[in-house]
């Protein structure tokens, strides 16, 4: 019976020890249906922040609403990259382009329909924000979403900026 805690501890720790530090190599599709190769999303030099989502959860809307209000704000102080990657399935994902579109929002949106990008970054809930330095490492993780969580997302942003 004690082994079962001690079990957990080791899995949680052997997660977290090897979790992806950067982006891995695959596919998503753009809004459009076109391959986008992941690793052509960054821009070499700039900091990335990528925002796994789906239109059926309210905190990942909610996070992303926040974070287009303050876009262009945050992009007059710092040059980065946001991609907001949409985790509907392929029932689901035909609704994302009208939905991205109603909302309006400055960032690129991307589909993962499989949901491989998500397993392969060790995502188990979403929303799940990560911030990738200009090397493409990921410097910060952040599960769910509060209000005032996207201060705490521009704060670690400038942070790895300047790095």
């Amino acid at each position: 019976m004690r082994k079962f805690p001690l079990i957990i501890v080791f899995l949680t720790l052997y997660q977290f020890c090897f979790a992806q530090t950067s982006l891995p190599p695959g596919y998503l599709k753009s809004l459009s249906g076109k391959e986008v190769k992941i690793l052509d999303v960054i821009s070499p030099g700039k900091p990335i922040v990528i925002s796994f989502w789906a239109t059926w959860c309210n905190p990942c809307v909610e996070e992303l609403e926040a974070v287009a209000q303050l876009y262009e704000t945050w992009q007059g102080e710092i040059d980065f990259e946001f991609v907001a990657i949409s985790i509907d399935d392929s029932r689901s994902a035909a609704k994302v382009k009208s939905f991205v579109q109603g909302k309006g929002w400055p960032f690129k949106v991307l589909l993962d329909q499989n949901q491989d990008a998500m397993k392969a970054m060790n995502v188990s809930l979403v929303p799940f924000t990560f911030i990738l330095n200009s090397a493409g490492v990921v410097k910060y993780r952040h599960s769910g979403y509060i209000n005032g969580d996207e201060q705490t997302l521009f704060k670690e942003l400038k942070k790895i900026s300047n790095e």
